[in-house]
């Protein structure tokens, strides 16, 4: 909870001063005819929007557990990291296509106001990332942090191309700053894309094998085999384990689950875990077999 806090008070921030100085930056792109400035004000207009979004979803993983949702709403962060990726994948394609259009019809750009403009917001960006710095484990915060990177790229794109443009006068610099941070950007936020995905089908986390994760249970004393084995992930840094122990004894089961316990945790950091004991050779219950209509 300590740590949701955390990055809901950081994206907040965060938010306030992306979404301040996006207005600014936006006016002097526009008066400038600066594509890369625009395409940075652009950029930290979506940053605020997507910083908001992920402040939200950290707040709304720091409600409890309710009767309608008995796990809270831990996977609100995966959720607006899901969406800030394929938002960001929106903004890359409308910079991109613009880009394209200034390659065709290149445009005046007064070059000594990107440089000024571009270098402020390159120092704001980087305040920003570095309040958000510690929560980049978390997907909600990684979903925000891209957009940021984004930003700081835009930045730098807009400083060099304006430097460029004020000592040689060539403008096509500008667009073709613009193409190149659209492939880095569109890299990590295809990335991103599939990681949130992969976790709202409460997928297996990636760093998890999952035939290690059997064999560790399957080597704990007085457990014969496993099946019925499920790992997801509850939330960035919180994993959750299913499965069903074949055991030869119900006897000492406690001293069992507890060996089993550690070994997870100690192996895997699995600390959330639901297991059901089963006797070796048990035969089926009448309620086994009515359920699978056998009786």
């Amino acid at each position: 909870m300590s740590h949701s806090h955390a990055h809901h008070h950081g994206l907040s921030w965060a938010f306030a001063l992306t979404l301040g100085f996006a207005g600014v930056e936006a006016v002097a792109g526009w008066w400038s005819g600066s594509l890369a400035l625009l395409g940075d004000a652009g950029h930290m207009v979506t940053d605020a929007f997507s910083l908001g979004l992920a402040a939200v979803a950290a707040w709304l993983a720091r409600r409890p557990p309710s009767e309608r949702h008995s796990y809270g709403y831990v996977r609100a962060e995966a959720l607006a990291a899901l969406f800030n990726a394929a938002f960001m994948l929106l903004v890359v394609v409308a910079i991109a296509l613009e880009a394209w259009e200034r390659f065709n019809t290149p445009r005046p750009v007064m070059g000594d106001v990107v440089v000024v403009v571009a270098l402020v917001g390159l120092v704001i960006n980087l305040v920003v990332l570095w309040r958000l710095h510690g929560g980049v484990g978390n997907l909600n915060v990684r979903g925000a942090v891209l957009h940021v990177v984004g930003d700081l790229l835009g930045s730098v794109a807009a400083l060099v191309s304006g430097a460029v443009i004020l000592f040689t006068g060539w403008t096509l610099i500008d667009p073709l700053l613009s193409l190149f941070i659209c492939v880095l950007l569109l890299y990590a936020s295809v990335r991103l894309f599939f990681e949130a995905l992969h976790e709202l089908m409460s997928g297996v986390p990636r760093h998890l094998d999952l035939t290690a994760v059997r064999a560790v249970l399957a080597d704990a004393a007085g457990v014969r085999s496993v099946h019925d084995l499920h790992v997801w992930s509850l939330s960035s840094g919180r994993i959750a384990l299913s499965a069903h122990v074949v055991v030869e004894d119900l006897q000492p089961w406690p001293e069992v689950l507890e060996d089993i316990a550690c070994r997870l945790k100690t192996h895997f950091g699995i600390d959330h875990i639901t297991l059901q004991p089963e006797l070796d050779g048990k035969a089926p219950l009448p309620c086994d077999l009515a359920c699978s209509g056998n009786l």
